[in-house]
C-alpha cells in the first residue's frame, strides 16, 4: 500500500503509533483538528533531508516524510549561493527545476507544482504538497536583468537579491560596509514586481533591504529570519526592519536556526518565543514560519555529521558562512525534529492561548495572502 497523508493519519489513529513524529509531542485533538484544516506553508524548507544515495533528489522515505507532513506548500531554494560566475548560476538553476519537474511529473500523487496561489489552493484540496520555487541569491541575472522574465517562465516566484556577500545588485548581511542596492539592483526589484515575483529579503545587507522594501510597489518579505531583538546577530531583523515590512504589507517568517539561541541548538521554546516578539512587533497578519529546514527529521548518523562538517568546512571557506555557523550546531530543534513540526508549534501555540484564527493566519493564511499581492495570479 503507497503511505499517503490519509492512510497514515488513520493509521496513527487507529494504532496508536506516533510514527514520524517525536516521542511526547502528540498533539491535542483541537491542535490536530485545527492543523488539518489549514492551509500550512513553510516558508522556506526544503524537500529531503535523509540522503541515503538513492540516486535521486527525493528517495523513497524522504517522499513518505513529504506525504505525511501535512504541509500545503514549501518554497525552496534551486540552484546555488555565492559568487560565480553569472552564467554558470543560471545555467544550474535551468538544471535543477528540469530535475524537480520531472520529480513532480513522476510523483503526482504527492507533489504539485506551484505557480499560482490557485495552485496552493489545488494543493490542500487533493491532500498533496506544493512545490514553490526560490532563490536566495540573484548572481544568476546580476549582469543580465533579462534573465529575470526567463526565471519567472521557470517557475521562479520569490528571490533574494542577494545572500550573505555583495554581488552586482546590493550587500548581503555579512558585508561590514553595509552598502544599499546599486542602480541595477533596484531595477532587479522593479522587474520582479512588474513580473509577479516575492522580493524576498532574508539574507540582505540592511542597508540593501532598506533600499529594497523602499523602491518596491508591492509588500516584501524576509521568509526566513528571527528577531535581533531577542539575539544579536546579521541574519536577525531589527524591530524597525520588521516593522518597516510590516507596514509595506509584507511577512516576517521565524526560522529554526541555532541563532535563535545565540549559537545553541534550538528548541521549540525558542521558535515561539522569536514567533511572539514578531507579533508583538507586526500584528497577527505578517507573521509566518520559515524553517530553513528540511521536511524530512534529521538522524544523526556518522555520515549526516560528517556531511554537515564538510558543508560547514565549505560554507566557510567561501566566506558565505554566517557567526554560530559550526560543525556541530545542527539545523534543526531536537523536538520539532518532525515532518509534522508545524502541528507542535500549534499545540504549543494554542496553549499558550492564541487563538485559532492567528494560528491558521502563521501557519500559512499570511502567505497566502502575501503570494496573492505579488504574484500574478
Amino acid at each position: 500500500m503507497r503511505l499517503t497523508r490519509r492512510n497514515f493519519l488513520e493509521l496513527t489513529t487507529a494504532t496508536g503509533v506516533a510514527a514520524l513524529t517525536a516521542p511526547g509531542l502528540l498533539a491535542a485533538p483541537s491542535a490536530r483538528e485545527l492543523y488539518d484544516n489549514s492551509i500550512v506553508i513553510d516558508g522556506l524548507g526544503f524537500p529531503g533531508g535523509r540522503q541515503q544515495g538513492e540516486g535521486s533528489l527525493l528517495n523513497t522515505l524522504e517522499l513518505e516524510d513529504i506525504a505525511v507532513s501535512g504541509l500545503t506548500a514549501t518554497h525552496f531554494t534551486v540552484g546555488a549561493v555565492g559568487t560565480m560566475p553569472s552564467l554558470d548560476a543560471f545555467t544550474q538553476i535551468i538544471t535543477n527545476v528540469a530535475e524537480w519537474e520531472t520529480l513532480i511529473d513522476t510523483h503526482p500523487e504527492v507533489l504539485q507544482r506551484v505557480r499560482s496561489v490557485g495552485d496552493i489552493t489545488a494543493a490542500k484540496a487533493t491532500g498533496r504538497t506544493g512545490l514553490i520555487y526560490g532563490l536566495q541569491d540573484g548572481v544568476a541575472f546580476e549582469d543580465d536583468l533579462s534573465r529575470l522574465n526567463a526565471l519567472w517562465q521557470l517557475g521562479i516566484r520569490v528571490i533574494q537579491p542577494t545572500y550573505n556577500r555583495r554581488n552586482l545588485l546590493g550587500d548581503g548581511c555579512m558585508e561590514p560596509a553595509n552598502a544599499g542596492l546599486s542602480r541595477s539592483g533596484v531595477d532587479a526589484i522593479g522587474q520582479m514586481n512588474e513580473l509577479g515575483i516575492l522580493v524576498d529579503l532574508s539574507h540582505c545587507g540592511r542597508q540593501t533591504a532598506a533600499d529594497a522594501i523602499a523602491a518596491s510597489s508591492k509588500p516584501v518579505s524576509f521568509t526566513h529570519t528571527g528577531c535581533f531583538a531577542l539575539a544579536e546577530h546579521p541574519r536577525h531583523r531589527t524591530d524597525a526592519e520588521i516593522r518597516a515590512v510590516a507596514d509595506k504589507g509584507g511577512v516576517i517568517g521565524i526560522f529554526i536556526m541555532p541563532y535563535l539561541a545565540r549559537g545553541a541548538q534550538p528548541t521549540a521554546a525558542d521558535v515561539i518565543t522569536h514567533l511572539e516578539h514578531a507579533l508583538n512587533i507586526a500584528g497577527e497578519d505578517h507573521v509566518s514560519l520559515g524553517t530553513d529546514g528540511t521536511i524530512s527529521p534529521q538522524e544523526l548518523t556518522p555520515e549526516f555529521k560528517e556531511e554537515f562538517r564538510q558543508n560547514t568546512l565549505r560554507r566557510k571557506e567561501l566566506g558565505i558562512a554566517a557567526p554560530f555557523e559550526t560543525e556541530e550546531g545542527y539545523l534543526f530543534a531536537n523536538d520539532l525534529n518532525t515532518p509534522r513540526r508545524f502541528e507542535t508549534l500549534t499545540e504549543l501555540m494554542l496553549e499558550r492561548g492564541h487563538s485559532e484564527t492567528l494560528i491558521g493566519k502563521v501557519l500559512g493564511g499570511n502567505l497566502v495572502r502575501l503570494f496573492g499581492d505579488t504574484w500574478k495570479n
